[in-house]
Formats: C-alpha cells, structure tokens, sequence
C-alpha cells in the first residue's frame, strides 16, 4: 500500500492543535481530540439574507454582495415600481426613487454610481445615474428596448440583446454621458444574463424562440461563441467577470430553475443550486460572493440569497467500510 508519505513527500503530523496556516492538500492528526484533519476544498454554497423590503421582480441591479443596489422593478398589484434599495450585506433598506418607475430594465455600476437604462412599458431609451442617494438623467440609449442585459460600469457600461417588438442583437456603450454602438450579439434574445466588464462582457441563455443556453463574449468590439450553459433558460441573472462568472435561477420554458453555473471563460461547470428556484431575479457581486434577490415564484418574492464560492476549510478525514 502506498503510503500519505510516499504520495506527498511529507509524514502526516500529529499535533496538539489545528495549525493556524495549513497549506492546501496538508493532513494532520490532532492528538487532543484524536482526529484526522485535513484543509481540503469546501462546497459552495447559498445562504438566506435578508428580504427587500419590496417583494418585486425584472429589477436592475448593480454593486457587490455587501454593497448591492436594486432599482425598479414590478410589483404584483401595482406593476411598474421607481422604489430604489440599498443592502449591506444583512439588510435592505430604501434609497431614493428612479425618476422613471420600469420593469424589464438593466443595471450595472456599483452601489454609490450605479447606471440603469432600458426597460418598459412602454419600451424606453431612458438612462438614469444614481451617485449613493440621488437618481438623475443621463444619456438616452439609440435603440429603446426591454428585457436587455447590462455590464460594466456607470462611466464604462455595456447594453446588448433585448426586445423592441422583436428580438435584437443590438449592443451598445455609455462613457458616463452618451451611448455608442458596439458589435451586434451572434444571436439576438431577449431575458439574457450579463456580467464582466465593458471590454471584456460576457452574454448568457436568454430567450431566442425558446430557452437558450449560449454563451457570447465581448472583447469591446466583436462577440464570440463561448462554451454553451449545462441549463438553458431565460429571465436568468448572473455576476462577476468574463472568466469568472456566475449564472443563477431563472425559467426553462416549462419550470422555474434553482440551477447556478460558474464559467471560467471557456466552459460552464454546475455549482450549488440556489435554496428557491425563481425567475425574473436580479443578482450582482462575484463568482465566489454573489448577491441575488427578488424574482417570480408563482407570485414575485422578496426573497435575497447570497453565494459563496468553493474555498478551502479545514475538515475532519473519515473513513468508512461500506
């Protein structure tokens, strides 16, 4: 039998206590408690956090799991909604009011300058800026549209796919005062999922006469063809960058989904689902923290999760017999 020594190089040591920097891989027998412990990589996982204090769904939405904004949206009885919202890592709380009440819009930006552009009904062109308190009018986009993705920044920001009255393949780019036309998408959808950077996008899934599940990169002038998803849907949301970025939730055509992706800039690996499966969410953050909240289950949810990525832990070694 070959032995741990043999493999790594290293005995295994026994200890009296956990060593406070383990290496990744390292082993050790913890003497005191009579374990055998090792600093392996963790699963990743979806924690409840606390609930908008408007239930809504088809939102933009910009920041960071600790400093996340959500903007609009629509709410069951009352449809198109301006209420603006501000989480911290644990709570939500109210921030102020777009300008225009939309639904179907995009978002990008951070918590403090965040941009929100699109959206309807009906179809809009309407770009609004918010600087951490305050809402104000930027430049118009040159195609109004709805149910777009968004990436980027409030002064580097990236719009493509949507609806008119058909699908589009449009993409466009904000400078922090006017949109100019980028490299059309390979393939025009509506209800896309969005995340990297305006020189480095990353399209996913979407809704292309039925659920999609390709993937484009942006390199700030042309899309390419990226690795397809596991899961095809639409109304999906998604976080982080174009070689590392997270997909979540969203609706197959037949049911809601919980299913979360990760791409590594070529291809899509299943993670963690997310606890409820829903559509229409929004979501922001990273691909090792992300942010999701609101969505449509049979009615729309205030529900928030948030994502952390798989990470090293220390774990105790079992063994069994079976």
């Amino acid at each position: 039998m070959t032995t741990f020594k043999e493999i790594r190089g290293t005995a295994v040591q026994s200890v009296s206590s956990d060593p406070s920097n383990p290496e990744s891989g390292q082993l050790w027998y913890n003497n005191s408690i009579g374990v055998l412990k090792g600093y392996v990589l963790g699963a990743a996982s979806w924690a409840a956090g606390g609930n908008l204090g408007t239930a809504r769904y088809l939102s933009a939405s910009a920041g960071t799991q600790t400093a996340g904004l959500g903007a609009g949206g629509y709410i069951s009885g009352t449809a198109a909604t301006a209420v603006t919202e501000e989480y911290d890592g644990s709570s939500w709380t109210a921030g102020g009011n777009m300008g225009t009440g939309r639904y179907f819009l995009a978002g990008c930006g951070t918590q403090t300058a965040g941009l929100a552009f699109g959206g309807g009904p009906p179809n809009t062109a309407a770009t609004e800026e918010y600087d951490g308190s305050t809402w104000t009018g930027g430049g118009n986009m040159n195609t109004a549209r709805r149910q777009l993705a968004g990436a980027g920044t409030q002064t580097a920001g990236l719009g493509f796919g949507g609806q008119t009255t058909v699908n589009v393949n449009a993409t466009e780019e904000y400078d922090g005062s006017a949109w100019t036309t980028g490299g059309n998408l390979a393939t025009a959808r509506n209800s896309l999922g969005g995340a990297g950077t305006q020189t480095a996008g990353l399209g996913f899934g979407g809704y292309a006469g039925g659920s999609s599940n390709a993937t484009e990169e942006y390199d700030g002038s042309t899309w390419t063809a990226g690795g397809n998803m596991g899961t095809a849907r639409y109304r999906l949301a998604g976080a982080g960058l174009q070689t590392a970025g997270l997909a979540f939730g969203g609706f197959t055509g037949t049911a809601n989904s919980n299913s979360t992706e990760e791409y590594n800039g070529s291809s899509w690996s299943a993670t963690t689902n997310m606890t409820t499966a829903r559509r229409g969410l929004a979501g922001k953050g990273t691909q090792t923290a992300g942010l999701a909240f609101g969505g449509l289950i049979t009615t729309t949810v205030a529900n928030t999760e948030e994502y952390s990525g798989a990470a090293l832990v220390t774990k105790t070694i079992t063994t069994s017999t079976s």
